[in-house]
């Protein structure tokens, strides 16, 4: 009797809690609960009307739906369900268009990928699935060609390259040092990319200009041997 009367609480409890979550977003979004029921319903009928109840496209959506939570898992943000999916929507909205600009022409996969890694400045797994499925090519195909070629990044890169160089000649100047001063301002470490997308960090052998050295460079930019003062104002410069 006591373990049965325990659940009960503990569904209750579960239940009451679900009550003020749906109860705090009506606030938040300024509805009633009619009118959430009536935008409810008639999501239900284009979600039925759309044929998304059918097995192969339910998954495929689940399929979707999941990604979309792990895709801002990797890009380091924490997003509620909805707010992920609406964004891998308008993601995948965008690489809609790039497909129509080829007239889903799978002959122009390598053209679709780079217009793709300029506008993400990465190769996201969602806008891959949806490359894989409007062209009917296989996702481990387009996987293949992401990682063969150096253009394309599988992972978030951020929309300024900064390259630290650890040459010889600059590794005798203090590259490390510089290195280390770099880190600091950006809080990131060499392969990373900081949470707002604006910055990915990587090391280098050579960056051409030894004379220079220690030297950094931000995209085409060179700037050689700054201070940490220095490097903030240029950080900030490129904001």
């Amino acid at each position: 009797m006591k373990k049965g009367t325990g659940k009960s609480v503990d569904a209750g409890s579960r239940s009451g809690g679900q009550s003020r979550v749906v109860s705090r977003n009506l606030k938040e979004t300024k509805s009633t609960k009619s009118d959430a029921l009536l935008r409810g319903l008639k999501l239900l009928s284009e979600y039925y009307s759309l044929g998304l109840n059918d097995v192969p496209l339910s998954k495929d959506l689940k399929d979707l739906e999941e990604e979309a939570i792990r895709h801002a898992a990797v890009l380091k943000q924490i997003k509620k369900k909805n707010e992920a999916i609406g964004q891998v929507s308008r993601e995948l909205t965008r690489v809609e268009n790039i497909l129509e600009k080829y007239k889903n022409d799978k002959e122009a996969l390598i053209q679709i990928l780079l217009d793709i890694q300029e506008q993400s400045h990465w190769l996201p797994k969602p806008a891959l699935m949806w490359v894989s499925e409007k062209l009917g090519v296989p996702l481990a195909q387009i996987y293949h060609i992401g990682t063969f070629y150096k253009a394309f990044s599988l992972v978030p890169r951020g929309r300024h390259l900064v390259q630290v160089c650890l040459g010889t000649a600059c590794q005798v100047r203090g590259g490390p040092r510089t290195l280390d001063r770099v880190k600091a301002v950006l809080n990131i470490s060499p392969g990373e990319t900081d949470s707002e997308q604006k910055f990915s960090l990587m090391t280098v052998n050579c960056l051409g200009c030894c004379a220079l050295g220690p030297v950094i460079a931000i995209d085409e930019d060179f700037y050689s041997n700054p201070s940490v003062k220095q490097l903030k104002q240029i950080v900030a410069s490129y904001k």
